[in-house]
């Protein structure tokens, strides 16, 4: 079994390893035959000694402190040629590189620390502008209680208090300040709508309480509707995400998923655990999940203008739809159930027992994929739904409305 989840924000005092200190062990005491010296290998020896202490543990540590004593050997036959240590150089990043693309966006990533009365624990952030707005996940800034205090900690080492601008469950997305501060490198904003699988992609964030941590992969897949909870009213944070294999573990919640260009497109916030996870504290196995950028710019706006955030819906009650395709469940749509007096779904209409399976031509497989697509829409907008009745499909247009008036999503 396996659970999505959302990335727990990190306890910034735990050892991130979970090691027990290991101390030097004494070199075995050993008697050995005249060896001829070399002093030529001793760079190459002393990382390969190096190496050798911190994979080996003790056994490591001991073969170090021998090479110490003894020093390094080589092979005393005629023309032996030994390892030359060379001085590559540092050539410039290559445009389009892991290399380039990390110095563009470290300065802009910041890590968030959130003490409170519920406890404490460590996220990510993305630096929207020179004075101090940060974007991360509601998650992150919500979860130690009222009244927490929140430090925000800079790439160049600087840290400064933060208070919260605004938040909103139902994305996952929130706002903060960070006080005092001027002269910050703002992201670069992208366009996740123009993201491709394939795609090569860098994660940036502080996984596991640790600074400025970049890793690269590629885009999974576009539009994986992911669940990760409902707020007290029981509307379900529910988004179209885009899915990557770069490394993404507790802690990167709110980092930065960033295309070649160094330019945001997504906001990593959850990933897959496998069964044997407990607490949301299991990490990478290669499906994490990013909130597409397109999707929280208006939300964005909305928090920062001091507004409370409004989300489209169509005023339905729905759950998953299945078939049994000779003995197998196939999921093949979102059946409808209530339909609320009034709503964009009653004036198309919509009638309880309908299967919506597609949205402007998205396919449309379960209730949680409806939800993730209608939120990917703002209240207004005009689509068209494609559902089945009586085993007929048909196809109505919808004009989105909006959870201002009724509360909900």
């Amino acid at each position: 079994m396996s659970d999505t989840r959302v990335l727990p924000p990190f306890p910034p005092e735990r050892d991130p390893y979970g090691h027990e200190a290991v101390t030097d062990a004494p070199a075995p005491t050993t008697t050995a035959p005249p060896r001829t010296r070399r002093r030529g290998l001793a760079a190459t020896v002393l990382a390969t000694a190096l190496v050798a202490g911190g994979a080996a543990g003790v056994g490591g540590a001991a073969a170090w402190d021998a090479w110490q004593e003894d020093g390094p050997t080589t092979f005393d036959s005629a023309g032996t040629e030994t390892a030359q240590v060379v001085d590559t150089g540092d050539e410039p990043a290559a445009d389009g590189s892991v290399e380039a693309v990390a110095s563009k966006v470290l300065p802009s990533v910041v890590r968030i620390v959130v003490q409170g009365s519920e406890g404490e624990g460590s996220g990510s952030g993305i630096i929207l502008s020179s004075d101090g707005q940060i974007l991360t996940n509601a998650h992150v800034v919500d979860g130690a209680g009222e009244g927490a205090e929140m430090t925000v900690s800079f790439d160049d080492g600087t840290h400064a208090p933060a208070t919260v601008v605004g938040s909103d469950p139902l994305t996952d997305t929130a706002v903060i300040q960070a006080e005092g501060v001027e002269g910050l490198t703002p992201a670069t904003i992208g366009t996740s709508g123009n993201v491709d699988v394939g795609q090569e992609v860098v994660a940036i964030g502080s996984p596991f309480g640790l600074d400025s941590t970049v890793t690269s992969g590629i885009v999974s897949a576009l539009d994986r509707p992911v669940n990760v909870g409902s707020d007290a009213a029981g509307n379900a944070t529910v988004y179209p995400a885009i899915q990557t294999d770069a490394a993404i573990n507790p802690g990167n919640s709110g980092g930065a998923l960033v295309d070649m260009d160094g330019n945001v497109v997504g906001i990593n916030s959850s990933i897959r655990t496998s069964g044997s996870s407990t607490g949301g504290s299991g990490g990478s196995i290669g499906l994490g999940f990013a909130i597409p950028i397109d999707e929280v710019l208006p939300i964005i706006d909305q928090i920062v203008a001091g507004e409370t955030p409004t989300h489209a819906l169509i005023g339905v009650s729905v759950s998953d739809a299945a078939s049994d395709d000779g003995g197998a469940t196939v999921p093949n749509g979102a059946a409808v159930g209530e339909v609320t007096e009034g709503s964009a779904a009653a004036e198309a209409g919509l009638e309880p027992g309908d299967v919506i399976t597609a949205v402007d031509g998205r396919l449309v497989t379960s209730s949680d994929a409806l939800i993730a697509t209608v939120r990917s829409y703002r209240p207004g907008d005009e689509v068209e739904l494609t559902f089945q009745r009586d085993g007929e499909e048909q196809t109505t247009t919808v004009t989105l409305g909006s959870d201002a008036e009724s509360g909900t999503s």
